[in-house]
């Protein structure tokens, strides 16, 4: 017989064991690394919490995969974080398959009375990125604008939000150029989707959502290969239908207004053309050189619109520049903002789910790039070579109400379709959901 030492088996790893006992005829034994290693200041990570996340999926896909229809997992000193770990790890995205494969049920083996609570809160968290990744990995056909907006509220209805979807009319009656333009191009109508969540507590956040729901880049069009992957152009209205579910699940008293504009970007007659020059709803005049670069434009209204909430802040969530990948791989998602106090707590909130962010410059100087124009307000892509994300978030800049602090989150590098954690399976990964609930409930008056 061999002898297997724990130290033995590496970080992540697994060993299966069979008929060690009458109950368990199959056990899964997964390394967990070095113990107590705590906070990274370096990799700006809970290490033990990111180790229990990682063996706990490993367990959960061994034992899936060898066809265990009924897995308990332990809690690893960790409920929640073994909770998140396990079931990210189970999502498959099965909607439009004939013959679905089936799916293991999921539990807590002897669970301490204080570890129920915990296994609950992370199955909740990770449900709602898991919702995200279904909404983004929905093909564009059977996710239009419209369809979006019924999802969302047959989601988070029976949770207590209000579901408002406005129409193209009442988008201009606001003046709301740039979200009217990028949509025109398309059959389908564009919907701008208010939601509100009033779980308590004093003040008014504002998280706004790119849905863009296919994104062919318009007469700017892309190149035909992964030009399927657009349809997760939509990542941040996802991502933050997502935080609400999370939000309302665990009914955190924090005030939301939730702002998705919604819309196709395709070429047509109709669509709007390189060198055209539109009005957002703040009045500023914008030069639409490239038709490609129209999330900006749609958030550009949501983010004047935004001000009439009197918000305490507001967030927006976008996959919008390609240059967030080349700068940051999948590693993290990249952040601009006016308020360092703000951006404490998201690294924080980072840290914790293990989905993190990184902090860009948000400089004069690429405002000036975008701006300094003799005959309109504001281009949409800016002079010079370089530093696009940087001049996206400045030309967003353009448009956020005054004294509010704000953050824009470049989500374009880690939404996928490939694998971008040892704990997510392939497709669109939903990312950085668990991280925008973590955030905003470090803010709440629970």
């Amino acid at each position: 017989m061999m002898i297997l030492a724990g130290n033995q088996i590496k970080e992540g790893k697994c060993v299966t064991f069979w008929g060690l006992e009458p109950e368990y005829q199959c056990v899964a034994v997964v390394g967990l690394g070095k113990p107590c290693r705590g906070f990274d200041e370096i990799e700006v990570l809970n290490q033990d919490k990111e180790a229990v996340r990682i063996a706990a999926a490993a367990g959960y896909n061994t034992l899936h995969n060898l066809g265990v229809k009924n897995i308990v997992i332990e809690s690893f000193n960790d409920a929640e974080s073994a909770a998140e770990g396990a079931t990210l790890a189970s999502w498959r995205y099965q909607d439009l398959k004939s013959k679905k494969k089936d799916e293991s049920t999921l539990d807590l083996i002897d669970p301490q009375q204080d570890e129920c609570a915990q296994w609950e809160e992370g199955i909740k968290q990770a449900t709602a990125q898991n919702l995200a990744r279904t909404l983004a990995e929905t093909p564009a056909n059977l996710m239009t604008p419209t369809i979006f907006a019924k999802k969302a509220e047959e989601i988070l209805t029976p949770l207590g939000c209000e579901i408002c979807p406005r129409d193209k009319s009442w988008a201009e009656s606001k003046r709301m150029g740039g979200f009217l333009t990028v949509g025109k191009g398309s059959e389908e109508p564009p919907v701008f989707l208010e939601i509100r969540y009033n779980g308590g507590g004093d003040g008014t956040y504002v998280l706004i959502g790119k849905g863009v729901t296919f994104d062919s880049g318009g007469i700017s069009i892309k190149p035909s290969a992964n030009m399927a992957d657009m349809r997760a152009d939509m990542g941040g209205a996802a991502a933050v239908v997502g935080t609400l579910f999370g939000l309302a699940s665990s009914k955190v008293k924090v005030n939301i207004v939730a702002l998705i504009p919604l819309v196709e970007n395709l070429p047509s007659g109709r669509a709007v053309k390189p060198g055209d020059v539109i009005k957002a709803m703040n009045g500023k005049s914008i030069c639409v050189d490239n038709t490609d670069a129209e999330g900006r434009l749609i958030l550009a209204d949501a983010l004047c619109y935004s001000k009439e909430f009197n918000p305490s802040w507001v967030l927006d969530i976008a996959t919008l520049t390609g240059a967030m990948t080349v700068a940051l791989g999948d590693a993290a998602t990249g952040v601009f903002t006016n308020s360092n106090e703000l951006y404490e707590v998201l690294e924080l909130a980072a840290a914790k789910t293990g989905d993190r962010v990184w902090k860009f410059p948000l400089w004069k100087r690429y405002s000036e790039l975008v701006t300094e124009y003799p005959f309109y307000d504001v281009h949409n892509v800016g002079k010079g070579k370089g530093g696009g994300s940087c001049k996206a978030a400045a030309f967003l800049r353009e448009f956020v109400p005054e004294k509010v602090d704000w953050l824009h989150l470049d989500m374009a590098s880690v939404i996928g379709p490939g694998k971008t954690s040892k704990y997510l399976s392939e497709g669109m990964q939903g990312r950085p959901t668990r991280t925008l609930i973590e955030f905003v409930r470090r803010q709440s008056a629970s």
